[in-house]
């Protein structure tokens, strides 16, 4: 069944670095456009990036244009999310699924941004 396990999140310092992965499988990963999503406690799961299947087109929100990139390696069947200059708004869990994609959510990783 398809299935995600996104790892890399942890408790940084304001201004500090983390790279997330998104491992997928059970379907065929470079033919699906991907996106990363964040929830922060209290609030509603918010779209962060997405990626196209090959890689070649991007989007951001507002919020973490310049900061964050996303990227792809679909021999891996992995996705990452780069995060620099990390700021405590930035504090969520992290979950990936497919775009547009009612997939189920996999467990997330927690970011936690504070000094």
């Amino acid at each position: 069944q398809v299935q995600f396990v996104e790892s890399g999140g942890a408790l940084v310092q304001p201004g500090g670095s983390l790279r997330l992965s998104c491992a997928a499988s059970g379907f065929t990963f470079r033919a699906y456009g991907m996106s990363w999503y964040r929830q922060a406690s209290g609030k509603e799961r918010e779209l962060v990036a997405g990626i196209s299947n090959n890689g070649g087109a991007t989007n951001y929100v507002d919020s973490v244009k310049g900061r964050f990139t996303i990227s792809r390696d679909n021999a891996k069947n992995t996705m990452y999310l780069q995060m620099n200059s990390l700021a405590p708004e930035d504090t969520a869990v992290y979950y990936c699924k497919r775009t547009r994609i009612n997939d189920v959510w996999g467990q997330g990783t927690q970011v936690t941004v504070s000094s």
